[in-house]
């Protein structure tokens, strides 16, 4: 899942100064799942922004809601008054959801009150860790369901490097070499050969290394004629 934290406080305040009606909008998927942008955080940031006015006399109006998943523009559309009647919204979050808001309405003011971190697995109550890196070709069967581009420093593919050490990174010595990590659990699945198979370099064309990605499915995609059927009052 994407994982975020939540803006400082002052960065968000100072952000929002300007404007007087502002709606703030959670989203009840990622973000409240890693505690950043559910229904009781938007709750929180609403509270402590309006004690922070009172202690410095600034006047604003405050509506806090939460939609099912804010990068998804059927969502946000159900809340399209709200989001018209601001001056500024205020995305709590990741920045997909922001982004859907700003490209829906576009000549609405759509700021991010958390910062996008990683995709990111749980690992214990409070902690996630990154395992993915999104890079469009995945490789994890050929490494024991362990990317190396995500957990390797160097997003080896055909490792471990030379300063790998009693199972941990080079790069900091707190991190488990990913490498050793695949080479164990190829053991376990008594396919150990495949570590010896050298890998030939990395296609990065489906990465964000080659700019913005779009991904399309034809199969699911709508008609003209469906597309027609779907806008038409009922």
């Amino acid at each position: 899942m994407i994982v975020a934290k939540r803006k400082p406080l002052g960065e968000i305040a100072d952000m929002i100064a300007p404007y007087k009606k502002i709606t703030v909008i959670g989203c009840r998927s990622c973000v409240a799942i890693c505690l950043a942008g559910g229904e009781k955080e938007v709750k929180m940031l609403v509270s402590a922004l309006k004690v922070k006015n009172k202690k410095e006399g600034r006047k604003q109006q405050f509506e806090a809601l939460v939609v099912e998943r804010q990068c998804e523009k059927e969502w946000i559309q159900e809340v399209e008054d709200k989001i018209l009647d601001s001056d500024l919204v205020l995305s709590m979050a990741c920045s997909l959801g922001a982004q859907t808001i700003g490209d829906n309405y576009p000549h609405k003011l759509a700021f991010p009150a958390l910062n996008t971190g990683i995709f990111g697995v749980p690992e214990e109550q409070g902690v996630w860790s990154e395992k993915c890196v999104g890079c469009g070709n995945c490789i994890i069967h050929t490494t024991g369901g362990i990317c190396p581009i995500a957990r390797c420093a160097k997003s080896m593919l055909n490792g471990p490097c030379g300063g790998s050490s009693d199972g941990h990174c080079e790069v900091n010595l707190e991190i488990d070499c990913a490498w050793y990590a695949i080479h164990e659990r190829l053991k376990l699945q008594n396919r150990l050969e495949l570590i010896e198979q050298v890998s030939a370099p990395k296609d990065w064309s489906t990465s964000h290394s080659g700019g913005r990605r779009t991904y399309v499915r034809e199969d699911a995609k709508l008609t003209q004629h469906q597309k027609k059927g779907k806008g038409a009052v009922r």
